[in-house]
Order: C-alpha cells, then structure tokens, then sequence
C-alpha cells in the first residue's frame, strides 16, 4: 500500500471516529420519550461542558450543532453522522513527514516543538509545529486525553432493561488453556441477561455473550462497561449505535455504578467456581460443557433465588417489569449490527485489499474511498458501502485469509501428525557409532600435505 493510499485509509478511520465521538454525545438527545423541555435542557447541559474528541483534545459544541447532528440522525442513521473525508493535497513533502514520526517513534517524549527544532537543524527546514501534532494524530502517536465522561452512580433502574451492565471474570482452566467468563446483568431486577465462557477476554467472545442476549432479551436503553481492551473496540459502539443503545464507560480507577456485576461475580465464585475443583475440572473437556453447566446454575439457582436487596428472584423481577410482548431486534437488525467495517481506497484496477485479500469491486468506484462491511469470521462476502449505501459485492480475487485476525477460533488447529524422527537422537547414535569404531579426529585436520 502506498503511503496516499495508507494516509486516505487514516482519514476515513478518523471520519468514522468522529462520527462515534458525535452519536457518543447526542445518544440521549434522540431518546424519544424525552419532552421538547427535556431535550432542550439536555442540550444545553451539553453545550456547557468540555467533551475529550477522538484525538484527546478537550473541545466544546455548541447547542445548535448538537441539534443539527440530531437531525442527521434520524433522517439517515449513524452513517448521517460520518463526515466525508476531506480531500487535501499535501504541501509537506512525505520524507519529511515521515522523518518526523520516526523521530517521535524513538522518542514520544519529543513533542512536536521539540521535532520541528531537530528538522531544522538537520535538514534546515521543517513544518510548523501544528502541521507535525495533526500528523502524529492521524498516525495515531498521540496519547489521548484524560477528558470527564459521564457515569451511573449509585442507584437502581426503575424497570427491566433500562440498563444493562457487562463485565467480564476470569475462569478456571479447561484442557490446560484459561477461560474468561462475559456477563450482562440487569440493573433493576439482577437477571443475568447474558453471558459465555470463552478462551479469550476479546471482542469476539464478549459478542458472543451479548448477541443471544439481545435476540433473547430485548434491546436495552443503556449498556454500561469498562475500559477493558473488548469493551472500548469500536466494534462495539458501532453495535450500540446501529441499535440505537447508549453506550457508557466507567471512569478510569473509579468504577461507580458497577457493584451490582461485581456482587454477582462473587457469588459465581462463591456458589459455582467453588464447585470446579481439580477433579471436576479435569472431566470437563470442552467449552460447550462449562457454558452448559454454568447456564444450569444461573437458570435453576441463580434466577429463582429470592435476592437480598429487591426481595424478588432475578427472573421474575425482570419478567414483571418489562413490556408484554417484549420488542425484540429483527435478525437482520441483529445482523447489521455485529458487522465489522474497515475503510479502503479503491485502485486503479478496481480491487481493494483487505488482511492480505485482494476483491475485485464496481469499476465506476476506482479512486473512492470505500467501507467494507463483513462478517469477522467469513472474510469471502464482502459489501461494499459508499456513503452509508451498498455498493455491491466485493468479488473474492485471491483469499488467502477466511476469517478476521482478531476472530480466533476457541478451538486451536489440530497439531501436525509427528513425523517420527528424532534428529537429535539420531545424531546421537551417529556420535556413538563413531566413537565405538575408535576414529582418530585429529587425522581429519590433515591435509595431506604433513605437519607444517
């Protein structure tokens, strides 16, 4: 990939990411049972405040932009709230630019100042100082901004799936590999809506704990989560966005609003880890059998044990305080929703790469930047977006890769049949035969020619 190609690709990563950064801050402007009162003091709370932007800087919107990007939501859905990437001509020479993210590389304590001295002084020219900090933004060698978010504080919902909180445990080890335990657990009634066990603490396995959740139970007002590395992936918020779920994260070091998840963790440590000693635990030889066993423990006990703090069991707590029938997401909301995307630029020959794949797309789209939207694990069909809109297939050229890098599969390839041949015993052997038949190694150093 060229280096256009490659800074193109930034800016259509960067369009998305503020495209987040806005639906982060009008997702409880579009709540639609709030009165025009309501919305209209919201809004200003929010013009009030200093929000962190994608690129760490502490920045403030005005009401009226906040209204507008409102508008653009419900007319056409979060793609509405994705700028175009602008076009720009670069009026700094590449080799400079990529001097100077080498000279932060070495070192990121150099600040941009501090680089733009070292690029005179060894080339007698440089950009100014803002030109490097944008640079190093859209390369991503910026650290980002400690900024204020908003957090749920100690209280209980007023009714079942008003808000959901997700966390994750770790689990014991199954065949000799670590297990890590996703779950959802419902504010007001203490239901666990959702929840896995899987081999890794990734994006991948927290979906699979909160899509069956969302087909089973309904589509919550609000998800609270950590900053875990699963939790802060735009995967997520994409989801969250593409269902209309507000999306929330705990400060960092100060976790309010999670005791309830917390509490829960501690009685599955309590009354079912405690359970998986190591015999128990050695009879357990898949995945699917621990989910099995904890999906029994939740159902029979956990949910029709009355709870200390509401007085009800879990399950019927969430039952009587959710709306009948409950509205739950059509699959193909579903579907939409726990797609993966990435950003392409079209070329010359009307193929995109993606993770070493190359597909053949419209040619009327050569020189447009394009979104992928696919399956992690089925990297053979490929949509192609332009805008929001489909464009078509991406037509597979040469797959080499099936599945994303991140989707890992729970269960490891089976190991390569051994071959039988131990080399090391064999030169060993070879060594001991050798030795036995009593050969004068210091005669292999002659030459023929005798001493020298």
């Amino acid at each position: 990939m060229s280096p256009s190609e490659d800074e193109d690709r930034r800016r259509a990563e960067r369009a998305r990411q503020v495209g987040l950064f806005r639906y982060g801050l009008i997702q409880d402007l579009i709540d639609t049972k709030l009165t025009t009162r309501q919305r209209g003091k919201l809004a200003r709370e929010l013009a009030a405040k200093e929000h962190t932007d994608p690129f760490g800087r502490q920045v403030r919107v005005a009401r009226g932009t906040l209204d507008r990007w409102a508008r653009h939501y419900r007319a056409g859905g979060f793609p509405a709230l994705v700028p175009a990437p602008r076009q720009v001509t670069p009026r700094t020479p590449v080799e400079v630019l990529d001097l100077a993210a080498a000279l932060k590389k070495e070192n990121p304590a150099r600040t941009a100042a501090q680089i733009q001295r070292i690029l005179r002084t060894t080339q007698g020219w440089s950009p100014t100082d803002r030109t490097l900090q944008r640079h190093f933004a859209g390369a991503g060698l910026t650290g980002a901004g400690g900024g204020e978010k908003s957090v749920f504080g100690r209280f209980e919902a007023t009714r079942g799936n008003e808000l959901w909180t997700g966390d994750a445990l770790h689990g014991p080890k199954i065949g000799g590999r670590k297990t890590y335990l996703f779950a959802f657990i419902d504010d007001h009634s203490r239901a666990i809506v959702g929840h896995r066990f899987g081999f890794a603490e990734d994006t991948v396995r927290l979906a699979a704990a909160l899509r069956p959740a969302l087909s089973a139970r309904g589509v919550p007002e609000s998800i609270y989560v950590d900053n875990g590395s699963a939790f802060v992936d735009t995967w997520l918020l994409r989801a969250c966005a593409s269902l209309a779920v507000r999306l929330t994260h705990s400060k960092p070091g100060r976790p309010q609003g999670r005791g309830k998840i917390e509490r829960f963790f501690r009685t599955v440590r309590d009354q079912f880890l405690v359970e998986l000693d190591d015999e128990r635990v050695g009879q357990i030889e898949h995945l699917t059998e621990l989910n099995r066993l904890f999906t029994a423990w939740v159902e029979t006990v956990y949910h029709r044990t009355v709870h200390s703090e509401t007085g009800q069991p879990p399950i019927e707590r969430w039952l009587g305080s959710i709306p009948r029938p409950l509205p739950l997401p059509s699959p193909a909301d579903l579907r939409e929703a726990f797609l993966w995307s990435e950003f392409r630029t079209v070329t010359k020959t009307a193929t995109v790469s993606l993770h070493g794949n190359t597909y053949e797309v419209d040619p009327m789209l050569v020189g447009m930047k394009v979104e992928l939207v696919f399956d992690p694990f089925d990297l053979t069909e490929i949509e192609v977006r332009t805008s929001g809109k489909s464009a078509g297939k991406a037509v597979p050229h040469r797959v080499g890769r099936h599945t994303h890098p991140k989707a890992r599969p729970e269960t490891p390839s089976e190991p390569a049949p051994p071959t039988g041949i131990d080399y090391l015993k064999i030169l060993d052997e070879k060594h001991t035969a050798n030795t036995a038949k009593g050969i004068n190694y210091s005669s292999l150093m002659d030459d023929g020619r005798g001493p020298r």
